[in-house]
Order: C-alpha cells, then structure tokens, then sequence
C-alpha cells in the first residue's frame, strides 16, 4: 500500500472508531454543530485559551450568534461545559470543559491511536 492509502485507510478506522464512541451509553448524543463547537473550543483550550461565551459566539461565521449560544447552553445542559467567572468582572464568563467532556476528548484520543496503530 501506498502512503497516502495508509493514511486514508488510519482516516477510515478513526471514523469508524469514532462512530462506535458515538454510540456509547456514556457519552450524550452530539448534533453536528455541538460537536464542531466543541471540537473548536478544544483546540482552543488545547492551545491554553481562555475563551469566553460572547468569544464562542463568534468563532462561526456561518452560523449565528443566538445559534451558537442556544448550542453551548445545550452542551453544559449535556454535562460537556461548565462556566466560571472573570475574577473581577462578573459580567465575563469563561467557557471549560467539564470531567465528562475531557473523557471524551481523551476516548476520541484512544480512536485516533487505534486507527494509527492498526
């Protein structure tokens, strides 16, 4: 097999993989918009981030703020976000992410080693 075949083939059994997760009892179900949310406040966080919610309000271009924001109260109503305050300006509220969503990230972490190592 070629390279680029094997890393379609990791693509493939990453996906499949992620599907499984996806069904689990112990994760919620995600529409897409709340998994591409979450996926993009995770890289902010990956990268030390602290974002807040008018911040994710407007990470999406294609989607609008009101969007946005209904989706982030249905995550943290899901159990994968939870808010803390500014420290001195109440007003400012910090997106996290809770115990549940970072099983999650590390599940789909798992997947991601699986595909690389099948």
């Amino acid at each position: 097999m070629s390279h680029m075949q094997d890393q379609a083939s990791h693509y493939a059994k990453f996906l499949s993989l992620v599907q499984a997760i996806r069904g689990l009892p112990s994760f919620p179900q995600l529409d897409p918009l709340e998994e591409r949310l979450l996926n993009q406040l995770a890289s902010q966080w990956h990268e030390g981030t602290k974002v807040t919610v008018l911040e994710a309000m407007q990470m999406s271009n294609d989607v609008s703020p009101a969007t946005v924001h209904r989706r982030l109260k249905s995550l943290r109503k899901k159990g994968m976000l939870n808010l803390t305050g500014h420290a001195t300006d109440n007003r400012i509220r910090y997106i996290v992410p809770s115990d549940l969503a970072t099983k999650y990230f590390a599940k789909m972490g798992q997947c991601l080693d699986l595909a690389l190592r099948a």
